[in-house]
């Protein structure tokens, strides 16, 4: 026969392996004699000794690195593609009985379907699209691990990486995109110049002596200049108004 204090510190042991506490962001999926039974938490429960069997999940976002996949884009280019994924457990029970392992499973089908969803785009969609790439692959991914109790909120591609010589090639496009860029700006610039300068040629021709108070104002501005000697052309129409005045006297 045992002991009174013997069997006092059985009866504290197989209290203490009786109770469980789980914080806010756990549960528990119970197990008694291999049957499912229910998902208890957060706090303070009780658990048959021998006879129940607990697994803990976490319900808080995890944030999972999709390993660099290789990938061959719509116009055959190979490129190295890594990503992000951010889930999190809705359902304990189905994360713990409908897949083994919830987290590898996630992360095979995450980098599966980034590889099949970007050799879909070509190169510079992907470059240019990412948003529209992310919800894309948040949907596909959310789709197919919803039976699992795992819901996916955001997918996010990390890093591209490209050939060097696709790099170059990249680079001299970006190039050529400004040089036109420029030249069309600039074209478009002599554009308007040539306009505003034909509507002041409307404008002066219609008075004579603008013309004559514009030249005079050219001389001005040329005589503001450090020149030590200034040569300019005196147009003979300049003088009409003076000849003309002479003759009538």
């Amino acid at each position: 026969m045992f002991s009174l204090p013997i069997l006092i510190i059985i009866g504290i042991f197989i209290i203490l392996s009786a109770v469980r506490i789980l914080k806010e962001y756990e549960r528990a999926v119970v197990f008694r004699l291999g049957r499912f039974l229910s998902v208890k938490g957060p706090g303070l429960f009780i658990l048959i000794p021998v006879l129940d069997k607990m697994t803990k999940v976490s319900l808080r976002v995890l944030a999972m690195d999709v390993p660099p996949q290789d990938v061959i884009t719509k116009d055959n280019i190979s490129i190295k593609v890594n990503a992000v994924a951010y889930f999190r457990v809705f359902e304990p029970s189905k994360a713990i009985l409908e897949v083994e392992d919830y987290l590898y499973a996630t992360s095979q089908l995450s980098q599966t379907t980034l590889r099949s969803v970007l050799g879909e785009y070509e190169l510079d969609e992907i470059l240019g699209q990412r948003e529209k790439i992310n919800m894309r692959l948040q949907k596909i991914i959310d789709q197919q691990t919803d039976p699992w109790g795992i819901k996916v909120s955001t997918v996010e591609i990390k890093h591209v990486d490209i050939p060097q010589e696709m790099q170059r090639a990249i680079a001299r496009q970006a190039e050529a995109e400004r040089e036109r860029r420029a030249k069309v700006i600039h074209a478009e610039g002599e554009l308007q110049a040539a306009s505003k300068l034909n509507e002041a040629a409307k404008i002066i021709s219609e008075t004579p002596t603008g013309i004559q108070l514009r030249f005079l104002q050219t001389l001005g501005e040329v005589a503001t200049e450090k020149n030590s000697t200034t040569i300019f052309p005196v147009p003979i129409d300049l003088f009409t108004p003076f000849i003309k005045k002479i003759s009538e006297k």
